[in-house]
């Protein structure tokens, strides 16, 4: 039987690139156990890839958009359940 974990992707749109998004993201993340992932995207979005507990997802998505507040306009969130991909948290 193979563990599974909690798997957010979630998409934070607004004045998200070049004001320290995946910074605030990677610090944060060390609050937290949880891994994966933050990169920005070419549209102006930044991606963020989470995995781990349920309760250590949500409450790091919920810290990372309190950190980063004043820039974030609209935030999509897809969760899923799956096997861990992700070992540690990077910026990529």
């Amino acid at each position: 039987m193979h563990r599974t974990v909690n798997h957010a992707i979630v998409f934070f749109e607004g004045h998200v690139q070049g004001v320290g998004f995946r910074c605030a993201a990677l610090q944060v993340a060390k609050e937290f156990d949880v891994a994966g992932f933050v990169c920005n995207l070419a549209d102006g979005r930044v991606r963020l890839e989470a995995e781990g507990a349920p309760a250590a997802v949500d409450g790091f998505i919920q810290a990372v958009g309190e950190r980063m507040h004043g820039f974030v306009k609209n935030v999509e969130r897809v969760m899923a359940s799956r096997v861990p991909e992700f070992s540690g948290f990077e910026i990529r």
